[in-house]
């Protein structure tokens, strides 16, 4: 009997953080970031593909100051249901940072091996200030020891999607931060209960 993949088990989307909550939380991390790099001529804002460009898109509208937005991808997920400790660059930064003002923008931290890979890559190459900020911090899940330097919303291990966040590729589009609840299956006369709480590709 073929068992059931993640992707197709049936489920539902319940509202965690909604649109309007995030949108009040980005004005007032604004604000702490402006403060922070007031007296930056140029603050460059390293957006963590994927999951972030929906967060970076809204922040940096939101900052009212000079940047310059690059984006670097890196993986450690996949379609897997538990992130590696493998991680990947998958996309550099387009241009140098030695010297610069950087800010790194992630959508959530997990177990944290994502983020502390990228910092110390960025780190090599000499920048004047590194900070990080996160939508999302999930410190349940951390293995690693790390803190963002701003945090838009702490999190209980729950498997969460939207604002950029996917499930399998989908979801990204929704306005909102929802929690994907799967819905039992039965198969053959099987039931497939949930299995825990898979984590999204980045």
């Amino acid at each position: 009997m073929q068992g059931v993949s993640m992707s197709q088990r049936p489920y539902h989307i319940d509202v965690m953080i909604s649109a309007k909550a995030i949108a009040a939380r980005i004005e007032d991390l604004a604000r702490l970031i402006r403060d922070e790099y007031k007296d930056t001529d140029k603050l460059v804002v390293v957006g963590l593909l994927r999951g972030s460009f929906v967060f970076i898109a809204d922040l940096v509208r939101e900052l009212e100051m000079n940047v310059e937005v690059d984006f670097l991808e890196a993986s450690s997920y996949g379609n897997a249901t538990e992130s590696s400790r493998e991680v990947k660059i998958l996309k550099d930064l387009r241009g140098a940072i030695e010297g610069r003002d950087v800010l790194v923008v992630e959508d959530i931290v997990d177990t944290g091996h994502t983020l502390t890979a990228v910092l110390e890559l960025l780190r090599s190459r000499h920048p004047r200030k590194l900070e990080t900020i996160a939508l999302l911090d999930k410190p349940a899940r951390r293995e690693v020891p790390l803190k963002a330097t701003w945090t838009g919303f702490e999190i209980p291990d729950a498997f969460v999607v939207g604002y950029g966040i996917d499930f399998a590729q989908a979801n990204r589009n929704l306005p909102y931060i929802g929690t994907v609840v799967f819905d039992d299956v039965v198969v053959e006369g099987e039931v497939f209960e949930d299995e825990g709480t898979p984590e999204p590709s980045t």
